[in-house]
């Protein structure tokens, strides 16, 4: 209780700084260079500070049985850059795996083996003005301490967002939730920065369901109050169900009647939903933008948006690192984006997913910005995607980005019988083979890995009860005759759900995480908070 009461003093007195020295375009601009032009340092000080010198670090135990020192890594990077470096370290046992990331299991190597805790991957180097939480959508949800100085690096960020998309002088919105959750209130603080307020906030969960989250309730008012004192007034909460969407829908119909498409902050299937909404009561939002990120932004849904006469951008982000990837003014797929540099690397490793013999480009993530909430260094997240050098001559191709990441999806895993299928596999499945057979849109369809029946493991297809007159044994042979295409695997595989019946249907809305994410593979504990 004292740590958190300290905390909130350090954010409410350094909170006034943060919201009276705004980001201009210059500030903007030198602030990512600055961190572009000194990526090397910053990345060995972080070693040498957060690592090397920290006790608690999991890396320096990995770097230590490895037999590296700080001057053996210095020597890489000066040898080969950073990414050169940090493909040597992952071929020298220095990585995480996704499961010893989230602390599922111990990190073991040839001869060394070690439990970890979620708060041995805190990046020491933080003061840490407030607490947020990941979403755990994957499962057990983990503290984050927010610096204001990762906000100031992302609202630079924002910054050439703006400047790439001509989104200069839109009313902006967010449909986001209050924190814990993590997206909301960093918008906020972001554009606070920049000097561009938010006019409108909408809030998904209308009641206090944990009594933890009293306590970040009450801070949100806190910090309300405290940003109004210090000129940065934060919109009021205006509680929007997933059910009540045309409420959205209607004011971005609003701007639009007024002259003033706006620009809406969320996630793609809540950004769907908005436009299908529109397109139901015949209101007008053509040249709305949505800025996306938390979810893959398909084609299915791309085309939507698009029908509905609106733009989009999806970044790449991860609550643990911030901001990874910032979309591209002059993409070749949808969701594809620039690595931001000067926050982070990235490499890309084959892996082999579960026992279909599936082989993905698994992304490994590292911090080279002192100020992300958790130390990763080579860290598996569970994504991958086409990893790539392109120059497209956008504004951040100039600054000098120029590794591009599109089609990016996770490995997802279905448990039940051993199966495993790519997210690319599944989101087709859902996205557009189901819709185009049988009705409805891309939010229509889910899988749902669910609990054991009479012992035995059941997955089940949730299917939106608006979809009506469906022939659910035919929709269940259609889902196994596109799994199967995986290959040899895949057909031995769905043989076996087939005939142990493992596959069953469920009139249901799909379900959303707490943070409104709609995943094709939902895991069903991890939406009771499991």
């Amino acid at each position: 209780m004292f740590e958190e009461l300290g905390m909130f003093v350090r954010f409410a007195r350094e909170l006034r700084g943060f919201l009276g020295t705004q980001l201009n375009e210059s500030d903007c601009l030198r602030l990512v260079r600055d961190h572009l032009d000194n990526r090397r340092d910053r990345f060995l000080d972080i070693l040498r500070f957060g690592v090397f010198q920290n006790p608690q670090s999991p890396y320096r135990r990995l770097l230590e049985h490895a037999g590296l020192a700080l001057s053996d890594v210095t020597a890489m990077v000066d040898r080969s850059g950073i990414e050169g470096a940090l493909e040597e370290l992952y071929e020298r046992g220095v990585y995480l795996t996704l499961d010893e990331f989230k602390t599922r299991t111990p990190i073991r190597r040839a001869g060394l083996e070690f439990t970890i805790r979620p708060c041995d991957l805190d990046n020491s180097l933080i003061a840490g003005h407030y607490e947020s939480k990941t979403g755990g959508s994957r499962g057990t949800r983990t503290r984050l301490l927010i610096d204001l100085d990762l906000l100031a690096h992302e609202a630079a960020h924002t910054f050439l967002l703006y400047s790439e998309f001509g989104l200069t002088g839109r009313p902006a919105a967010i449909w986001r939730e209050l924190p814990p959750e993590i997206v909301g209130l960093k918008t906020f603080l972001r554009h606070a920065k920049l000097g561009r307020p938010i006019a409108k906030w909408f809030n998904h969960r209308k009641r206090i369901s944990h009594p933890e989250d009293l306590k970040f309730y009450l801070f949100t008012l806190a910090t309300r109050c405290l940003a109004r004192m210090y000129g940065s007034p934060m919109p009021p909460f205006e509680n929007v169900a997933l059910s009540d969407v045309r409420r959205v829908a209607q004011w971005l119909a609003d701007m639009k009647r007024q002259g003033s498409p706006a620009l809406l902050d969320t996630n793609p299937s809540t950004g769907v939903r908005v436009c299908l909404a529109a397109k139901e009561n015949n209101w007008d939002i053509a040249g709305t933008f949505f800025r996306f990120s938390a979810e893959p932004y398909t084609d299915a849904r791309a085309r939507i948006v698009h029908e509905a006469g609106c733009r989009a951008a999806s970044h790449y982000s991860a609550s643990e690192a911030g901001h990874i990837g910032l979309a591209c003014g002059d993409a070749q797929g949808v969701d594809e984006v620039h690595i931001m540099a000067d926050k982070v690397g990235v490499i890309q490793r084959h892996k082999e997913v579960g026992q279909s013999g599936c082989s993905v480009g698994s992304l490994l993530i590292t911090t080279v910005s002192p100020s992300c909430p958790k130390m990763m260094l080579n860290v598996e997240l569970g994504d991958y995607g086409i990893l790539e050098h392109r120059r497209c001559g956008c504004l951040l191709d100039e600054l000098g980005l120029h590794l591009h990441l599109r089609q990016i999806r996770s490995f997802e895993k279905l448990n039940s019988e051993g199966m495993t299928f790519l997210g690319t596999h599944v989101i087709s499945l859902l996205e557009e083979v189901l819709p185009e057979r049988y009705g409805g849109s891309p939010l229509d369809y889910q899988l749902l890995e669910d609990e054991e029946e009479n012992g035995l493991p059941k997955v089940s297809l949730v299917i939106s009860p608006e979809i009506p007159d469906i022939n659910e044994q035919a929709v269940v042979d259609t889902v196994l005759e596109q799994l199967s295409s995986q290959g040899p695997s895949g057909i031995m595989m769905t043989d076996v759900w087939r005939n142990l019946q493992t596959l069953r249907i469920i009139r249901h809305k799909p379900y959303s995480t707490r943070a409104l994410k709609l995943l094709p593979l939902h895991i069903l504990g991890a939406s009771r908070g499991k």
